[in-house]
């Protein structure tokens, strides 16, 4: 009988544009094969002769990590079948084409993610087996598998949280809600490099590479890796924070546009720390990396975040007799705001009920389980104080929920309540909309409304989780159980008499009206009002006073005083942090009684605007003109002017450009070109900074039209 060559390998063919474009992956370019776990995929390999299925045998081996095990799951060894053998590796459905072989390929739901490779082995009979090289493939989590822990069924929400590469940040103030354009970029070259690559410089992988590389299967474990690497408190992490004032070593964290260049920078300076990220820098690169991974993904911003430290669900904050707010020696804070993320997922480590977004914050604040991450912590879990289950639910249920104690301090200590407020901590919780450019209020997922039925109850249960039979570690909680804040003699109101604009001066009215009260139920009042103005900054603390102004009243039933006072530009001129808030204060004494009325009013300065313009179709390249318009407005020069433009798929990288100084009233057009490489729904950001104003930013949403055939 004849015998028959050996069957060798001449060819393969990765199917690259076919499997990416049916595994949402070809926005990462068609260079390799990048598919989705729980998702077939087709390759085609061309041997010396035809394929016999009753005398060939042909095995496949897919290794991904440093030391490959089968026990790990970072191993698989399977036969050519006919038919898939379930929600395992398979190799199955082929057709034979004279010397050629199409052969499907599965990957089980929960298989470990990150770089493979991929061998043939072929024998015939007894004959010893001979293995070839068949190329490497990037395996990613599947949110369009119900099989996989992060399906989310719904293709419209898949665009946004994982397909859509830019969105914006939401900061300022409660009631100054700015909206930040940002470069997510997670398509862009070489990210997904860079993505694989924090993880394999975390401490975990670096402690015990393999264990690691077979946990990455389970997104709540690749989830708390990230979150811990976005930061560099404990290890070579992406970002070091800096929350003080000087970014001389670094970038400011308000002059970045996105995260490709700060990804790119960390790794091609090998993996140290790119200076400087604060709350939302550290939340919008961890929404990179995740959707980039495959993990639904979105960016939320709290607005007066409790940072309790003491876990009391209480934040103390103290004001002297003269209205001037103090820096406290304890590490509670109110934030203005912060940013984290939310990532969809199924948890099957908490009871049902528990699944789909989570939070997880990268910005460095306490550690858990000995590092700086935080969460995935169940967003229904919150709103049901349910604070007893992983991870870290307790911290960031405070941050919605605690409750805001306000201390008149003298002589040393802590004498008078002057606000408790149940309701002033996690207002305006924010993340983009769906489909649009707008922004979604979405604190009703995270509690009942405030002063409900409901709410008191979550609140009260949580509280009893999470203090226990400690009853605090505030020694001023008995004061606050014992009522003594009563009715006040009158009402306060700060407003503001015009629209404030940095460079100007401020123009406020104090509105006064005489109420009755148990102590005071009749008759005229007279109030000593001491006013101050403080820079606020960032974390909620403030600097020293940069206005001061009393206010002598006599108030009686049915006579509103409204009292006008100005705040002069030179005050707080170079007394602002680069976010230009300033609280004024207000403590009113009532004369005879002791008793101290408090009045707040926080002021955010309306930096300028700048105006984009494009000139025609948007098509991919050809040359699109952008033209910028930006009015100095203010009263002052604009020292240092640059601007920084970017945007994915219509610009590679970034481009700089120096503006010198901007003089008051002077208006400077750029026109640049920009060679749009990538259809679809795009964003461009631009960036104008000076040493006076540091986020001047603007956005163009553009679509950009397929190439025309020529």
């Amino acid at each position: 009988m004849e015998q028959v060559v050996a069957l060798e390998l001449r060819f393969i063919d990765l199917q690259i544009s076919k499997n990416n474009k049916e595994h949402h992956t070809k926005e990462m370019g068609l260079k390799r094969l990048i598919v989705r776990r729980g998702q077939p995929f087709t390759l085609q390999v061309r041997f010396n002769r035809p394929f016999h299925s009753r005398t060939d045998h042909i095995t496949f081996v897919a290794e991904t990590g440093p030391a490959p095990m089968e026990l790990l799951g970072t191993r698989a060894t399977f036969p050519l079948t006919q038919a898939r053998r379930g929600n395992v590796w398979s190799a199955f459905d082929f057709t034979v084409d004279s010397n050629s072989l199409l052969v499907s390929f599965f990957t089980p739901a929960n298989a470990v993610i990150g770089s493979y490779t991929l061998k043939i082995a072929l024998s015939q009979g007894q004959d010893s087996i001979v293995t070839y090289p068949l190329g490497t493939f990037i395996l990613l989590f599947n949110p369009w598998s119900a099989e996989d822990d992060v399906y989310l069924p719904s293709e419209t929400l898949l665009q946004e949280y994982v397909m859509m590469d830019y969105g914006f940040v939401y900061k300022g103030h409660e009631k100054f809600i700015t909206s930040s354009p940002w470069n997510y970029g997670q398509f862009e070259e070489g990210i997904i490099d860079i993505c694989f690559e924090i993880l394999n410089k975390s401490l975990y992988f670096l402690e015990n590479p393999s264990k690691d590389c077979s946990q990455r299967n389970d997104v709540v474990y690749v989830c708390r890796v990230v979150s811990a690497m976005i930061n560099s408190n404990d290890d070579n992490g992406v970002l070091q924070g800096n929350w003080g004032e000087d970014y001389s070593l670094g970038v400011s964290p308000l002059e970045w546009n996105g995260s490709v260049a700060i990804l790119r920078q960390w790794s091609a300076k090998g993996g140290q720390p790119v200076k400087y990220g604060q709350c939302w820098v550290f939340a919008a690169v961890m929404c990179t990396v995740m959707r980039c991974l495959g993990v639904p993904s979105r960016v939320v911003s709290n607005f007066r975040s409790a940072h309790s430290a003491d876990g009391n669900l209480t934040i103390d904050t103290y004001y002297d007799q003269n209205a001037e707010m103090l820096s406290t020696w304890k590490q509670d804070k109110i934030w203005n705001f912060h940013v984290w993320n939310e990532c969809w997922m199924i948890r099957k480590d908490l009871p049902p009920g528990y699944n789909g977004w989570q939070v997880l914050d990268p910005t460095p604040q306490q550690t858990s389980s000995g590092l700086f991450c935080c969460g995935p912590a169940s967003v229904k879990a919150i709103k049901e104080g349910d604070v007893h289950l992983a991870y870290d639910t307790p911290f960031v249920y405070a941050e919605v929920n605690a409750d805001e104690v306000i201390w008149l301090f003298r002589d040393g200590q802590a004498q008078e309540i002057l606000a408790h407020n149940t309701s002033s901590i996690g207002k305006e919780i924010s993340t983009k909309m769906v489909g649009s450019d707008q922004r979604q209020n979405i604190t009703s997922f995270y509690k009942y409304s405030e002063g409900s039925h409901e709410e008191r109850s979550v609140f009260l249960k949580a509280s009893r989780n999470m203090l226990g039979s400690r009853r605090t570690s505030s020694p001023f909680l008995d004061l606050l159980g014992s009522g003594g804040l009563g009715d006040q003699p009158a009402q306060l109101q700060l407003h503001l008499a015009r629209t404030p604009e940095w460079g100007k001066d401020l123009l406020l009215k104090l509105h006064a009206r005489r109420v009755p009260d148990r102590t005071h139920p009749q008759g005229p009042i007279r109030l000593e009002v001491h006013f101050c103005a403080q820079a606020l900054l960032h974390e909620g603390g403030t600097r020293e006073p940069l206005w001061r102004q009393i206010v002598h009243l006599n108030l009686d039933f049915g006579k509103e005083i409204q009292w006008p006072f100005l705040l002069p530009y030179n005050n707080y001129r170079n007394k602002l942090t680069d976010e230009k808030l300033i609280r004024v204060s207000g403590i009113a004494k009532v004369e005879g009684t002791g008793k101290s009325i408090l009045v707040l009013k926080d002021i955010s300065l309306d930096p300028p605007h700048l105006f984009i313009e494009l000139s025609e179709r948007a098509e991919v390249g050809k040359a699109l003109s952008v033209h910028i318009t930006f009015t100095n407005t203010r009263t002052v020069a604009l020292n240092h002017c640059t601007m920084v433009v970017e945007g994915s798929g219509l610009i590679h990288g970034q481009i700089s450009k120096d503006l010198g100084t901007l003089v008051a009233g002077h208006t400077i057009q750029i026109q640049l070109d920009i060679y749009p490489f990538k259809s679809g729904p795009r964003q461009l950001q631009i960036l104008i900074s000076s040493n006076e104003v540091k986020e001047i930013k603007g956005y163009k949403a553009i679509f950009v039209a397929a190439a025309r055939a020529s």
